[in-house]
């Protein structure tokens, strides 16, 4: 399914501009966490972010790969779903560049941290409007 409403460069725009999301994943109970991280976007669309690898939402992703994510915080937000990877040798070295390029306050990428590719199989554009029910629309952009 596609999103009629969202073209590709618009996604890539708004995950930019924003810069953070907060990520949601489950340990092994099937108890939800949520962390706000930084966030960066490469030009196929697929989401970055880094964790300390002794945070739990590293232990969690070991044992279930699925993530939600909320990016935006204003009228617009973007609901996204989908397995994140951890990333390793050439590909995380070249993956981290391009992290580190849009989140350039972040520490440096050292084994102290991991590093994740989400590739998103679903996507809600959700939208506020004033004195109207909310706007959504559902598929990854094209």
């Amino acid at each position: 399914m596609t999103n009629a409403e969202l073209t590709r460069a618009q996604y890539i725009d708004f995950v930019q501009t924003a810069g953070l999301g907060v990520v949601a994943t489950v340990d092994a109970q099937g108890r939800p966490e949520a962390a706000l991280v930084d966030l960066a976007i490469t030009d196929d669309g697929d989401l970055l972010f880094d964790s300390k690898v002794a945070a739990r939402k590293v232990a969690n992703l070991a044992g279930n790969d699925r993530v939600a994510l909320v990016v935006g915080f204003g009228r617009v937000s973007l609901q996204i779903e989908g397995p994140a990877d951890l990333l390793v040798g050439a590909e995380r070295a070249a993956l981290a560049s391009v992290y580190t390029e849009q989140c350039p306050t972040r520490p440096a990428m050292t084994d102290d941290f991991a590093l994740f590719r989400v590739r998103p199989d679903w996507l809600r554009v959700y939208q506020v409007r004033p004195g109207q029910p909310p706007l959504l629309t559902v598929g990854l952009p094209e």
